[in-house]
């Protein structure tokens, strides 16, 4: 004879649905800390389109303020962006304010993004930060 225990069965489906919400919730988390998608400058001056590309993840100017800018839409700025960690991507970052590239960095937390270009293994390097524009 089988006997049904109700108390049983209602702590499994707890503890299954507990573990269902906590799976989904770590998926959400790991997609917010990709670097996929359109991104804004924290001072408004572009927005640049993270997308994969050649294996890696390649950054390209999709919007600029000021359209007199030494930068142009459709320009790469970031490419052969390698995944470093969870958070993070390395490769080549293009400065097209003084036409030079550099050692490159991307570190995404959430909804916010900071880019790295270093020279001299990283002994000079300039930072900027963008929020997610998408």
């Amino acid at each position: 004879m089988i006997v049904f225990d109700c108390r049983r069965f209602l702590r499994t489906i707890r503890i299954a649905a507990t573990a269902l919400a906590a799976l989904t919730l770590g998926v959400a988390g790991a997609r917010a800390q990709e670097a996929e998608g359109v991104w804004m400058r924290e001072d408004g001056a572009s927005k640049v389109q993270f997308s994969p590309c050649g294996g890696g993840l390649c950054g390209t100017v999709v919007w600029l303020k000021n359209p007199n800018s030494k930068a142009h839409i459709g320009q790469k700025v970031f490419f052969d962006m390698a995944r470093a960690d969870q958070t993070s991507w390395t490769g080549q970052a293009f400065n097209p304010e003084d036409g030079k590239t550099y050692s490159g960095k991307i570190v995404v937390n959430g909804k916010k993004l900071r880019t790295s270009g270093c020279v001299l293994g990283g002994l000079i390097c300039k930072s900027m930060n963008w929020v997610r524009a998408n």
